[in-house]
């Protein structure tokens, strides 16, 4: 395996990759103003964005959650993968060549391992979409696609591909392009069994499924022929390196655009209902792929939605009348509280899927589904209140608890309202009783639960609040005093002087020499200025300089500190001068001057004139000295309207 990338290479992929065009493959961002732009964390859940990327010092920060970083932090976070293959994925997308140095030492991580499995999937993809075109298995694929309304611009603006029904075809064409067998079998491409390798996929219709990238990162399979041995009508690629099927989202490449621009989602059940949609002109929708809609699933579209109160934005869910549609609507509405945008349910009178529907009554039908769309939480509580008999009055009471049930989970306020009133007309009663029984309700005392157990539902332990680590015996742990936020008031003037470090280290240049870490209080600013002054500091603008300085840091906390100060706004506005920075300069070093006055006046206290006259007289003077620079100091700081 290689070995180091050599630095001159590290950086120059550093200064090609742009920030802003890679968080934008996860990230919906807006302009913040002054150079930076804005979005929900992808590492927290929020309801308003607070996460910051600065394209030109290429470093991010959430206000929320405090990570932070540049573009090689961001890949690794989201993506969890090593440091060296954030690198060769970003030089593998901008061209670079990268050099290595020092052989390995000991067992390392395949860092360029993701690289060639979405080549292989990439190539897999162009194959099967060839097979499609010709031969005559795949003449039963085209007229499955024909049959729902779809003809060769669709299927080729999708990817639909045919897998021939040789076991062994697309193995062998991987093969001759020099793809090696155990990758095809890691990206989920190949199977093996007693007598060898075979191709997983053999007598299907193929859709790729691709990342918000682009990258085609598995596949799901249709069942075409009535002797496939396997019975199951869909197949999807198994769970691999690239593919988690709780993580993507079928059609979000074509779709994040039109998500973002009108913040708006449609989920709807199957890969030819997306299709459908995008045909019919309804471009924000996306599918699961064999799997129930889940958390991770609504993370990605807040992401893209920007789903914040301000934007009110929509989700809107497509469901089959049915059970399963109903069980489906449950399930969506008890994820409901992590949108901020509103949820809705489009559901077609006769039962008929988008595909179908579009099929039999046109485009402008699945338009009027869309639009047609009900609040999530009234069609919840209409099928909850379907099950009881409204013309009994207790019927009408156990209908009003069932109902009251619902709404008592619901935490935004706003939602709550609307629900009460909701119930009060389907049941049939005054909107008091229904809020008097809501009130009832929050009386209550919650259920007991063991303090060893979590009361979420992932059902994991979660450690007491007051719990400490169990210590070995005879053994005495000691006491560390917790590390202060950096972000309590009284660090408030050493964070607006290391904005300016970080942000505008060449005003700093003149100030070097006469700041030290001991002008610092806090642990993270201490270390900060200690890599500042390590890497020294330019005579011009340097916006690749604070991502220097963070090759001098190692704690993670601090490089989180570094990229929350790199991109906070100066709390003076408009662009800071001389005159700024030397204020600023003085009031943290009156800060510590008063530090020391403090220090010399506990002393004097303790000390005695008389039998230490000398020493005595000697700290004195050194009191009006430095009361004296103290008054100085101050001056400066008032004249930069500090004070």
């Amino acid at each position: 395996m290689a070995g180091r990338i050599r630095e001159d290479d590290i950086a120059a992929v550093r200064e090609r990759a742009r920030i802003d065009e890679v968080v934008e493959q996860y990230v919906t961002l807006r302009n913040a103003g002054g150079g930076s732009r804005k979005g929900l964390c992808p590492f927290h859940d929020e309801k308003s964005p607070s996460f910051n990327v600065t394209p030109s010092r290429g470093m991010y920060y959430c206000f929320g959650c405090g990570e932070g970083g540049d573009v090689f932090t961001f890949l690794q976070k989201i993506d969890q993968i090593g440091f060296s293959e954030a690198v060769e994925r970003l030089a593998a997308k901008y061209g670079i060549t990268l050099t290595y140095v020092d052989g390995p030492v000991g067992p390392q991580r395949d860092f360029a391992q993701r690289g060639r499995l979405v080549k292989a999937n990439a190539a897999a993809a162009e194959f099967f979409v060839e097979q499609l075109a010709s031969g005559k298995g795949s003449l039963t694929g085209r007229q499955f696609l024909a049959d729902r309304g779809f003809g060769r611009e669709t299927a080729e603006r999708f990817g639909v591909g045919f897998a021939p029904r040789d076991g062994e075809a697309l193995l062998r064409n991987l093969r001759d392009r020099g793809f090696d067998e155990e990758d095809l079998v890691t990206a989920g491409l190949v199977a093996r069994n007693s007598r060898g390798a075979y191709d997983r996929f053999r007598g299907r219709l193929i859709w790729p499924i691709r990342d918000a990238s682009g990258d085609v990162v598995g596949f799901g399979a249709r069942r075409l022929f009535d002797d496939d041995r396997i019975e199951a009508k869909y197949l999807n690629t198994p769970e691999t390196p690239l593919y988690k099927k709780s993580q993507v989202l079928y059609g979000v490449d074509l779709a994040r655009k039109a998500i973002s621009q009108s913040s708006q989602a449609v989920i709807v059940e199957g890969y030819t209902d997306v299709m459908a949609c995008h045909e019919a002109g309804v471009g924000t929708a996306v599918a699961t792929c064999g799997t129930a809609f889940g958390d991770e699933h609504g993370r990605i579209l807040r992401r893209l939605l920007l789903d914040h109160e301000a934007m009110r934005g929509e989700v809107i869910f497509t469901f089959d009348g049915d059970e399963a549609g109903q069980k489906a609507a449950m399930r969506a509405f008890d994820g409901d509280e992590q949108f901020v945008a509103q949820t809705y349910v489009a559901v077609q009178g006769d039962g008929l899927d988008p595909c179908d529907l579009r099929l039999q009554q046109g485009d402008a039908a699945v338009r009027e589904l869309v639009a047609s769309r009900i609040p999530l939480y009234r069609f919840v509580l209409r099928n909850v209140v379907a099950r009881y008999d409204l013309d009994h009055a207790d019927q009408r009471v156990d209908a009003l608890r069932a109902s009251v049930a619902l709404v008592s989970s619901v935490r935004d306020r706003g939602k709550v309202e609307q629900f009460v009133r909701e119930i009060a007309s389907t049941v049939g009663i005054e909107i008091d009783e229904v809020r008097r029984e809501l009130g009832d309700v929050k009386k209550r005392p919650a259920p007991r639960t063991n303090a060893r157990t979590s009361t979420r539902t992932n059902g994991a332990a979660a450690p007491s609040a007051h719990s400490a680590p169990t210590e070995p015996a005879g053994e005495e742990r000691p006491v560390r005093a917790p590390v202060p936020s950096f972000g309590e008031p009284r660090f408030a003037d050493e964070r607006e002087l290391l904005k300016v470090v970080v942000q505008h280290p060449h005003l700093i240049t003149p100030h070097a020499d006469g700041l030290d870490t001991d002008d610092f209080t806090h642990p993270h600013a201490i270390a900060v200025w200690a890599a500042a002054a390590t890497e020294g500091f330019p005579s011009k603008p340097d916006e690749s300089w604070a991502a220097r300085v963070r090759g001098h840091v190692d704690d993670t906390d601090v490089q989180r500190v570094l990229a929350h100060l790199s991109l906070d706004p100066l709390r003076a506005t408009g662009a800071p001068d001389t005159v700024l920075v030397d204020a600023l300069v003085a009031r943290v070093q009156e800060l510590t001057v008063l530090r020391h006055i403090a220090a010399v006046k506990s002393k004097l206290q303790r000390t005695n004139p008389l039998e230490s006259a000398t020493e005595y007289n000697r700290m004195f003077g050194d009191l009006v000295a430095l009361e004296q620079q103290r008054r100085q100091l101050r001056e400066k700081a008032i004249g930069g309207s500090l004070l």
